[in-house]
């Protein structure tokens, strides 16, 4: 609670003759302000996920107190329900100050508080908060069995709070950055269990000293009503870098593709390969390295290299059973199946709406689409378990270069949330690794046509051409990734299957994938959708 005084010409919303530390107790403060103060207040922020659906009433499902020496905030877990039937937890950390100069943008309701008017605030704005959620990290002790328990990892010692600040914009969570080194994230959408960010992040760093991801640092956790524990914050150390691979892959495309004209490359004369064809650098003839350079196919390595170490540290576990690798089962097949072909039906409504948006080459392949929908939904039946040898594994759940920093030649991975549209339980389903390796390359992809959108203005060749070079381009760059990540993971005996069974489920993997993005590109930008349409024309006719 902050006091720091100053008159205040507010007029309050609401009155309470208790104090702040029993507020929470007042039946008529709860449900005022759940019902007509928040309802307002949260459709508005960035974080909150529900604004597709709509919202009909807000209940307290948990609150607790976050406190230190005296000070002392309220974390509210809210279950937000939404007319279609269905409800989402969002968790909301809330301060009383009674200086008007906080939180201009941020205030949630103007109320008296025991003969005291003041503002109840989101109560990440406010600088002792944050201190307070800090130092009750840096001073966890082991083995907390408080109903709120901070955590620290033994690699945050002797650390005292310098200063804090908003990391900036985020959709999902909000990231705070302290003493310029850690981040803490406080994820604003919340599940009934172990977030998967926060699972991972300590399995890999502190389990597994796997260097390529930030080193976990301390958590907050809480334990609900249920004695299920749910996680509301992650601290974690800030990696400096050069902002993320999606950014970089779009600078280095774009030198590729200027060299088309500069080095007077004729796209027709280029030297093209099979898809899903493993390679090695050795592998990559002249005119395409004349063509892109060499030093993007050795950050495509490097990459390569990381992806793999990161499954072999994930899949070399036998103790933790949640990270103890498993062999494909009629469970899995059946879970599996039933996702896909909702999925599918729903992309399929999608784009039988969505035809008029379309013209040109992406117009034709969702025609191809369609015709072949059959054949589509008939190779996500197909999935036989009892052919496949190889293990499933913790994965990432939502890998794309966005989610990997770069920092000098090197790449470093993070946010281990999952799939945005899975369920909790869904995302920490044992998948094949190829599952990550698939997202990278519809990743890739994405980057290349991202390229020539975005630059069309700078080449002199015509678009039909520049997909031409993209295609060819993609091969190679996926190609010499596959190759590196099989020779990494086959040395460190993860068992990825045979040959045969790696492609098909790679392919699997890319088809749900390129299905799942079509409907993102077809609601919210549809001249981008014969990027994913091009990825299932590549699948279903290779």
């Amino acid at each position: 609670m902050s006091n720091q005084s100053s008159t205040t010409s507010i007029t309050p919303l609401f009155t309470s003759e208790k104090t702040w530390e029993e507020l929470l107790d007042h039946t008529d403060f709860v449900t005022i302000f759940l019902s007509d103060v928040l309802e307002d207040y949260i459709v508005k922020q960035r974080w909150y996920g529900g604004k597709a659906s709509r919202l009909k009433y807000i209940e307290l499902a948990e609150y607790f107190k976050i406190q230190q020496h005296g000070e002392v905030y309220y974390g509210l877990i809210l279950e937000v329900n939404f007319v279609e039937a269905f409800y989402q937890h969002y968790f909301l950390p809330i301060a009383f100050v009674t200086d008007e100069t906080f939180a201009q943008n941020d205030r949630i309701l103007p109320i008296n508080i025991n003969g005291q008017n003041g503002f109840i605030i989101d109560a990440i704005n406010l600088e002792a908060f944050r201190k307070v959620v800090f130092e009750r990290i840096a001073t966890a002790i082991p083995n907390d069995t408080t109903r709120v328990q901070y955590h620290k990892s033994h690699l945050f010692n002797n650390i005292t709070y310098e200063s804090s600040r908003f990391m900036g914009l985020e959709q999902s969570n909000t990231s705070l950055v302290y003493n310029e080194k850690y981040v803490l994230k406080f994820f604003r959408r919340i599940f009934a269990d172990k977030n998967p960010d926060y699972e991972m992040s300590r399995f890999l760093s502190e389990k597994k000293a796997f260097k390529n991801t930030p080193s976990y640092l301390g958590s907050i956790n809480i334990v609900d009503a249920e004695n299920i524990n749910i996680t509301i914050g992650l601290m974690q150390e800030m990696i400096p870098n050069q902002g993320d691979a999606w950014d970089y892959m779009l600078r280095e495309l774009h030198k590729v593709f200027s060299n088309l004209e500069y080095k007077n490359i004729t796209i027709g004369s280029l030297p093209n390969t099979n898809l899903y064809q493993r390679l090695s650098i050795n592998d990559i003839p002249p005119q395409i390295i004349d063509w892109a350079g060499l030093h993007i196919f050795s950050q495509v390595q490097t990459l390569a290299k990381r992806t793999a170490e990161m499954h072999i540290a994930l899949g070399s576990e036998f103790e933790e059973t949640a990270f103890t690798p498993a062999h494909y089962n009629d469970d899995y097949t059946v879970w599996l199946k039933n996702k896909m072909l909702y999925q599918f039906q729903n992309r399929l409504n999608i784009v039988e709406n969505n035809m008029h948006k379309l013209k040109g080459l992406a117009l034709n392949l969702a025609h191809e689409f369609l015709d072949k929908k059959n054949h589509i939904r008939k190779q996500f039946v197909n999935f036989d378990w009892t052919k496949l040898k190889g293990e499933r594994i913790r994965v990432h759940g939502d890998y794309h270069l966005g989610q990997v920093l770069v920092k000098n030649h090197d790449f470093f991975i993070l946010d281990f949330e999952g799939e945005p549209e899975s369920t909790i339980r869904d995302r920490k389903v044992k998948q094949p690794p190829l599952k990550d390796v698939a997202g990278l390359f519809r990743s890739f992809h994405y980057a290349i046509y991202a390229n020539v959108f975005n630059n069309m203005q700078h080449y002199k060749a015509p678009q039909e051409a520049l997909f031409d070079a993209s295609e060819i381009l993609y091969r190679y760059i996926t190609g010499l990734f596959l190759g590196t990540y099989v020779t990494e993971t086959q040395n460190a005996n993860l068992n990825l299957g045979y040959n045969q069974e790696r492609i098909f489920i790679l392919k699997y993997c890319l088809l749900e994938k390129a299905v799942y993005e079509l409907g993102y590109e077809l609601n919210s930008r549809p001249q981008w959708a014969v990027i994913p349409l091009k990825g299932i024309s590549n699948i279903i006719n290779h």
